[in-house]
């Protein structure tokens, strides 16, 4: 029986373009993170006090920049090489600063107007619950095309 990564080297044989969208993907949101993180943070800068929500927000973006532009730079070097590394450092490295980002992103909306915060957040975990759903339909789910989706990783 094979284990799950030699089933996902096995589609991405047959779905050689999937990995390089996935790396051009990736270059973009961890980009645009850095970009957004560095535009939330420059008037936090200036400001004489912070109060909670700015405080959180200055802390979540310290963690997330650095740990992005490391992403950034193992992206560029997969890119390089042609595949995406399995890493378990790298992957909980993509989680925290994806989280960090976003509760930095959320923290500095809940600074500006605590509505426009809760609105964010809310907005975020929707769109978590949809990317979830989505993925489990292509991964394995009913429909068509289901051959040129990834193998289901409970087979």
């Amino acid at each position: 029986m094979k284990d799950e990564s030699d089933q996902v080297r096995e589609w991405l044989r047959r779905n050689p373009g999937q990995e390089k969208e996935w790396l051009r993907q990736n270059s973009l949101i961890y980009s645009a993170l850095i970009g957004v993180g560095v535009l939330m943070v420059q008037p936090f800068l200036t400001a004489g006090t912070l109060d909670l929500s700015a405080r959180i927000s200055v802390v979540g973006f310290a963690v997330a920049i650095p740990l992005l532009a490391a992403l950034l730079m193992i992206n560029h070097q997969e890119t390089f090489v042609g595949r995406t590394t399995n890493s378990g450092l790298v992957g909980i490295t993509k989680l925290t600063a994806q989280l960090a980002a976003f509760i930095g992103l959320v923290a500095a909306f809940w600074h500006i107007w605590w509505l426009a915060g809760a609105a964010l957040l809310a907005g975020g975990i929707l769109a978590l619950a949809a990317y979830s759903a989505g993925y489990s339909y292509l991964d394995g789910g009913p429909g068509p095309g289901k051959e040129s989706q990834p193998p289901d990783s409970g087979s």
